[in-house]
């Protein structure tokens, strides 16, 4: 029995750049005649390769997130996964039915109707007309466009095509679906339907190929991410170290990507492997510290302890600013990592300003070890009441108080500042899991999932 769902191997395509339409048509012509002549033919484009040997196996059940600056190569992959675009070389193969998302529109016939655009598309992705009727009540049901069904397609807005489209993708059973960054259109009650049916979908054992810029939910949905960089696959892994690789490469100054690039390629082992959701989510712990994090704690004061200490830190490279000495301090000034839930708490760090800044916010962010945002804030709700300029030479303490509303367990601290660089917003310097702390584990807890909401259950009994 085949455990593999897709097999990507040395996959890459190239595109003919023509810088005007007559040197299309010398092309199509002149190299024809210097080959007749015994010549040597004269290119008349240049070449842009938007995948280059790329490679990586996908086992089926899994879903797998795929992240990338634009331009990176991350829809070229998906449509020939689809088998809508052919490679220049290398080899693709898939094994099950293949149901896509991919850009808006994609598949469809601006001028037939809704209806006729569902029976056209489930047609191409294998259904026969009887299965199409038996399943058109279903995609109308999910679509919720009403009367609109019945009319051309070119009068729906961009919201309405992707609500039909992702209908029928999801309701011919497949066994892979592939959806890209369409879904960010959707309003949100329908992306969140959406992402429901996906996690249905994946309970199911489909495999999800997903494209997303929204770190926050590749790693909430998927199992293992790839990062894909000017057509090359840079690493494999982790939705969570994956995420940060690629955000660190997002956010660094031009003249540093090319040595951040680098670096992450020496440190990724290769795309064939499969990782474990399980184990995921020890990847920032030692075993050790694991081990002990795992022995309950008496529900004492709080304390500090000097092995509690993050290994999956990773910093944004710096544009003129440092953020340094991240620690977590108590009510009364003592520096603490094992916390209680239902306390208030110091969060304190150093910023210094190498080159001066403007537009300023400082920034933090609590994060589950798998990565996920939990919460946090800035020093500024907008970029109207940010520090309007800071000199070079400044330095700042900053400091976020904030009550832990978080159960037992271990959580990742995140620091930021931001500023303008050439009229964009963007981070000046980031380090994410600076610093880490636990929550102790408490006796006769009402509470249930991570986040205590100070819920106060009441039950009554009724007497007939």
């Amino acid at each position: 029995m085949i455990d593999t769902a897709i097999r990507v191997q040395n996959l890459s395509k190239c595109y003919q750049i023509y810088a005007t339409p007559n040197d299309r048509l010398k092309q199509f012509v002149l190299p024809r005649l210097s080959r007749a002549m015994g010549r040597p033919p004269k290119h008349y484009f240049s070449e842009f390769w938007a995948l280059k040997n790329v490679s990586f196996e996908i086992k089926k059940g899994e879903t797998v997130g795929i992240v990338g600056r634009n331009g990176s190569g991350k829809s070229t992959l998906l449509q020939m996964i689809c088998g809508t675009l052919n490679p220049t070389s290398g080899a693709i193969q898939t094994y099950g039915r293949v149901a896509a998302l991919l850009e808006l529109g994609s598949g469809f016939n601006p001028e037939f109707t809704g209806r006729e655009n569902v029976y056209l598309n489930a047609s191409v992705l294998g259904l026969s007309m009887e299965e199409i009727d038996q399943r058109l009540d279903a995609i109308l049901e999910f679509a919720e466009i009403g009367p609109f069904i019945e009319r051309p397609l070119k009068t729906y807005s961009s919201g309405m095509v992707v609500r039909l489209a992702f209908a029928v993708a999801i309701n011919v059973d497949p066994q892979i679906l592939v959806v890209d960054e369409a879904l960010s259109v959707g309003d949100e009650l329908f992306q969140r339907k959406c992402f429901s049916k996906i996690e249905s979908i994946k309970a199911e054992g489909a495999t999800i190929l997903f494209v997303s810029h929204s770190g926050g939910t590749i790693i909430d949905l998927c199992d293992r991410a790839i990062l894909l960089d000017s057509g090359e696959r840079l690493a494999t892994g982790t939705p969570k170290d994956i995420v940060a690789s690629y955000q660190r490469l997002l956010y660094a100054p031009h003249e540093k990507r090319g040595a951040i690039r680098a670096e992450i390629l020496n440190k990724d082992s290769g795309g064939i492997a499969r990782i474990d959701v399980a184990e995921s989510a020890n990847l920032s712990i030692s075993d050790d510290l694991a081990n002990a994090l795992a022995k309950p704690v008496p529900e004492i004061t709080d304390e500090f302890d000097p092995s509690l200490a993050p290994s999956s830190t990773v910093a944004y490279e710096s544009r003129g600013v440092a953020i340094g000495g991240p620690a977590l301090f108590s009510q009364a000034g003592e520096r603490v990592n094992i916390v209680n839930r239902g306390q208030r708490y110091f969060y304190r760090y150093k910023v210094k300003f190498e080159s001066s800044a403007s537009k300023v916010r400082f920034g933090m962010m609590i994060k589950t070890v798998n990565g996920v945002e939990l919460g946090g804030a800035a020093s500024a709700g907008s970029v109207r009441s940010s520090l309007p300029f800071v000199e070079a030479g400044s330095a700042f303490d900053v400091e976020f108080e904030f009550t832990c509303g978080l159960n037992a367990g271990v959580y990742f601290l995140n620091a930021g500042v931001v500023g303008d660089i050439d009229g964009t917003e963007t981070y000046l310097h980031r380090i994410l899991d600076v610093a880490m702390f636990r929550v102790k584990v408490e006796t006769d807890n009402l509470v249930t999932g991570l986040i205590d909401f100070s819920c106060t259950p009441r039950i009554e009994l009724k007497m007939n």
